[in-house]
């Protein structure tokens, strides 16, 4: 069990807060008219995947299981079907898949904190850091190194159990990152252009709403709590049953939007005043941002802070990626914390190799959607996880009976149990499919279709 409701909040929104709130949020709120695309995606958080990690908690803390058993378990219970145990065991793999690939761009954050503070940056040209980010790409023993020191991080917090290991590191890795994003948002309002950034990030322009704009909105919207692959269902078996599932929800969703916010007004002020491209993606951390760094007073130290920053962000997602895979091992084969952890940790690690090397050696063998890394991205992040999280509120909604749902709930039969049954069963599956459908390539597919005829 988490020791108190404060733990598991800080544990779920460690596991929701990654490598995705710090660059993609920003430059995808600043490309689809800034405040304008906050409204929107604020509406789907709540509509989508609010409901959904209430769900997927609820189902977790009424199994007391890995997200596999627990599947298994309350779909007897509820359905007299066992077969629901494969969606716990998509999940599960669906975040065992992310974390092989995850690691190897944790290991490029890593990697820059020693450059950073080496001075590696200090008054370099556009050129000399892209050649800077290739070089560490192409050198496949040296990213491998990182991908290895990072996996080692993560073992060791998840062999450690739950208090001794989850919840001590996250009581200490989230505090810390907030600290940091204060500091380096100080930084931010003294040296960089503050009120572009404020202007570009909150200033509501509808004209640049698109179609596509609601889409990234709901896409992201979805990926950014983690739900779907079982780190949160197997962190709400921990989760006492003093605790609100709808509050502690609630805070997370909060936590994660905030910090992402809060990036955003970190990054673009330094952004523009160093007259740097805002949506560049990942090209404007590892790229951008070190040059601009590199050109400002106190860039070597806020470098530095920026990219440990950057990597906390990462240690505490991948701590939540692995738990289910280790818990499951726990369980079904009563391994020590230790030995399961390790074993998991190495299998993930060999899986990533293949990422690895997607950079260098092998970055002509492509297949399917590109290079290996492209397609474990896109096979884990486009079809298992909104699948997963499809039939986590299809259960919540449709097959669990409403007394299951509002017991572990705890939120009565009125309004707001009513809100969220309502949401759960009919509004989260519709868009959840949408999303879908757009994210595997079917909705861009028969458009393509259209065009053509």
């Amino acid at each position: 069990m988490w020791s108190s409701k404060l733990a598991f909040i800080l544990a779920v929104s460690g596991s929701a807060v990654g490598l995705g709130n710090v660059w993609k949020f920003p430059y995808i709120t600043g490309e689809n008219g800034g405040g304008a695309f906050v409204i929107v995606y604020l509406i789907c958080v709540f509509a989508i995947g609010l409901p959904i990690m209430m769900s997927e908690v609820l189902i977790g803390r009424r199994g007391r299981r890995n997200p596999i058993a627990t599947m298994r378990l309350v779909g007897e219970e509820e359905s007299g079907s066992s077969k629901w145990q494969l969606v716990g065991g998509m999940g599960v793999i669906g975040g065992f898949m992310i974390l092989s690939f995850y690691s190897v761009v944790a290991g490029w954050a890593l990697a820059y904190i020693f450059k950073s503070a080496t001075g590696a940056f200090t008054g370099t040209n556009a050129a000399e850091v892209g050649a800077i980010f290739d070089g560490l790409t192409a050198n496949w023993p040296v990213l491998l190194a990182w991908h290895t020191l990072f996996m080692a991080m993560t073992v060791f917090i998840v062999a450690r159990g739950v208090q001794r290991g989850l919840e001590q590191a996250v009581q200490i890795l989230m505090p810390a990152l907030g600290v940091l994003l204060v500091i380096l948002l100080f930084y931010s309002i003294s040296e960089g252009n503050f009120a572009e950034g404020v202007n570009y990030l909150f200033r509501a322009d509808f004209s640049k709403l698109t179609w596509d704009s609601v889409l990234v909105a709901l896409g992201h919207a979805f990926f950014t709590l983690s739900v779907g692959m079982g780190a949160v269902m197997a962190y709400g078996a921990y989760l006492p049953a003093s605790a609100s599932i709808p509050g502690t929800s609630v805070a997370v969703v909060f936590a994660d939007t905030g910090i992402a916010l809060l990036a955003g007004l970190v990054i673009f002020p330094i952004v523009f005043a160093n007259g740097l491209a805002p949506g560049e993606g990942p090209g404007l951390i590892f790229q951008a941002l070190p040059l601009a760094f590199g050109q400002m007073p106190g860039g070597v130290i806020f470098a530095t802070l920026f990219f440990l920053l950057l990597s906390f962000a990462a240690w505490t997602s991948s701590i939540g990626l692995i738990e289910p895979a280790v818990a499951w091992l726990v369980e079904r084969y009563e391994q020590s914390r230790v030995q399961a952890a390790s074993m998991v940790g190495a299998t993930v690690w060999v899986l990533g190799v293949g990422s690895v090397l997607s950079f260098n050696l092998l970055a002509d063998f492509k297949f399917w959607r590109g290079t290996i890394f492209d397609n474990l991205d896109h096979l884990a992040s486009n079809i298992m996880l909104p699948l997963g999280g499809l039939l986590i509120s299809v259960f919540a909604g449709w097959v669990m009976c409403r007394n299951s749902t509002s017991e572990e709930l705890d939120m009565g039969t009125g309004v707001a149990y009513s809100t969220w049954r309502f949401l759960a069963r009919f509004v989260a599956p519709i868009i959840v499919l949408v999303i879908f459908l757009n994210s595997s390539g079917f909705i861009g597919w028969v458009q393509g279709l259209s065009n053509g005829g």
